[in-house]
């Protein structure tokens, strides 16, 4: 087939577009060249075979898998040539394909397998990801993995005990390491945030965090034989030892995948059935420190923006784990950075290196603790300092000692709102009238999973679903998920910060000394129009951002 001319028949492209494609073609298929290049869709392209070769397009999305068939076919095959048994038919059975002139792939599966094969044509990312869906991420390596165990016809159902260099080079292992990279690959390809590694009773279980939350990851039952193998080898890639099991561990592991630079914080803590591991996956390229991409409304933005440019006094972000303060903080920071300002920042631990800044790791075990390197940067004559969070009494002293010699003092807090700040500080034992003179405002965040812009649908909410605090005049529409492609079926893609910011004035200040509660400075701070978490929700949920459920599973009601 002439796929070039097929292709201008069809009216897929045009004459002249053909002509400026071919130099880039060069020893590759045009139609996957056009594919990357964006300059014809996919689905076109297939139909377009299907109609030549006379064979069918399916939405594999739509199909239903028969997974006691695939259990039939061996997965090196599968994983291979990306081919997809989806169900029997008169005798034969029906194979997925994105590719109908891989030949060779059809003849070595009907071969292995023995079964007589019928082919369709599908999406090749829908393949892609059934199979991972199916056979779990890294079966083909789990099964090649499972022929060296029992390659001498003798299978060990319980494991040995080993000593260090067994363990070592069973995690050297060509099969293991491929596993492991898989498994990182994966995470990233679904944009995780953090990689939870469980073992069970019986089993493993793998889950991502997306998006804020835990889905579990399938993968092939067989990969328990082999846990101890990953863990250890994690354990060298992040240069810990791999002898201790009996004590939690923290390494950290540089990267680069697909020219991407990625950074894994590792954490490694004894169970009750192994070590449970968790990798924190930083991806330093998509990663941008602007202040216009945090997403405040213009008004709080300005005013946040008057904060950070406060010549001393102390700026709070407050919120959970994982509720993107540090990135806020790096955004200000970035905002504020300028070779007349020198600024220091102590973390624990320094997640992103930022150029034009004095970054300072925190090492507990040799003394560096936050509250140390705060007293030992103050001789480094710095304009602003960044702590990056305040856990205990000594930090907020040295941080509140910091802002009364004239430096500007960022830092983080765990609260659940912007006006328990305060209240937070007193109980580490600093005077409230301190806490009064040197915090100048506090900033609490959440963040909200965003509407897939491809498949996300507009709805009349009925009076009963919304809630009383919910912005009056009720709007007449909203939006809910839906699921696509695009978004893995989950409805949502990307997630947003909501805000909260209350200005510190003299009558925050007064509640402060008087040590009021952090209802009654929430109160004071309401009629004096600051927006609450709930409200700043509500009003991505009105803007189509965001969904009602969403802000109700991550804020507190303002009624409450």
């Amino acid at each position: 087939m002439d796929i070039a001319q097929t292709l201008i028949r069809h009216g897929l492209i045009s004459d002249h577009e053909m002509d400026s494609v071919l130099p880039q073609a060069t020893g590759r298929r045009l139609d996957r060249v056009l594919i990357e290049l964006g300059m014809v869709d996919e689905d076109a392209v297939l139909k377009m075979f299907a109609d030549e070769l006379g064979m069918t397009f399916v939405d594999i999305k739509r199909e239903a898998i028969d997974r006691d068939l695939l259990t039939l076919f061996p997965t090196t095959v599968v994983f291979k040539h990306s081919l997809l048994p989806i169900a029997r038919h008169n005798g034969r059975v029906i194979v997925a394909t994105s590719d109908p002139f891989n030949l060779e792939a059809f003849e070595e599966l009907e071969s292995v397998s023995g079964f007589e094969l019928d082919p369709v044509l599908a999406r090749r990312l829908d393949i892609i990801e059934a199979i991972k869906e199916y056979l779990g991420v890294g079966g083909d390596t789990l099964n090649e993995l499972v022929a060296q165990r029992t390659a001498d016809g003798v299978e060990l159902l319980s494991d040995t005990a080993a000593d260090d260099s067994d363990l070592a080079s069973q995690a050297e292992n060509a099969s293991v390491i491929k596993l492991v990279n898989e498994l990182l690959m994966e995470a990233l390809d679904q944009h995780s945030s953090d990689v939870h590694i469980e073992p069970q009773e019986r089993g493993l279980t793998i889950r991502y965090r997306v998006d804020g939350l835990l889905r579990v990851q399938p993968v092939p039952e067989s990969i328990a034989h082999f846990y101890t193998a990953i863990v250890t080898r994690l354990k060298i890639m992040s240069k810990l030892n791999i002898a201790e099991k009996r004590v939690p561990q923290d390494g950290r592991i540089k990267l680069k995948i697909s020219g991407r630079e990625i950074d894994v914080r590792v954490s490694i803590i004894p169970m009750m059935h192994g070590e449970g591991v968790v990798l924190r996956l930083l991806d330093k390229g998509r990663m941008v420190f602007n202040l216009k991409n945090v997403g405040m409304p213009d008004d709080m933005a300005q005013s946040f923006h008057e904060l950070i440019g406060m010549p001393h006094g102390i700026v709070l972000v407050t919120g959970p784990t994982g509720s993107g303060k540090t990135s806020t903080l790096y955004s200000a920071l970035n905002e504020i950075k300028d070779p007349a300002i020198k600024i220091i920042t102590v973390e624990d631990p320094v997640e992103y290196q930022n150029p034009g800044i004095c970054q300072i790791q925190v090492h507990a075990k040799v003394g560096l603790t936050f509250a140390a390197g705060l007293r030992s940067i103050l001789r480094h004559d710095p304009d602003v300092i960044l702590i990056g969070e305040i856990r205990d009494g000594e930090t907020a002293d040295a941080a509140i000692q910091s802002s009364l010699t004239g430096h500007l003092v960022f830092s983080t807090l765990h609260t659940n709102d912007a006006p328990s700040a305060f209240a937070r500080l007193i109980d580490m034992g600093v005077e409230p009238y301190l806490v009064a003179s040197t915090v100048e405002g506090v900033l609490a965040q959440r963040l909200v999973r965003v509407l897939c812009k491809h498949c996300k649908q507009q709805y009349h909410p009925h009076r009963n679903e919304i809630p009383d605090d919910f912005p009056r005049p009720l709007p007449d529409s909203l939006w809910r998920p839906v699921g696509c492609r695009e978004c893995r079926d989950m409805g949502y893609s990307g997630r947003r910060a909501i805000f909260e910011l209350l200005r510190t004035d003299a009558e925050i200040g007064r509640l402060c000394v008087q040590r009021a509660s952090s209802g009654e400075i929430r109160e004071y701070a309401l009629k004096k129009g600051m927006k609450t978490l709930r409200q700043s929700g509500y009003a991505r949920v009105i803007d189509g951002t965001t969904t009602l459920e969403e802000v109700l599973r991550i804020t507190k009601g303002d009624f409450a």
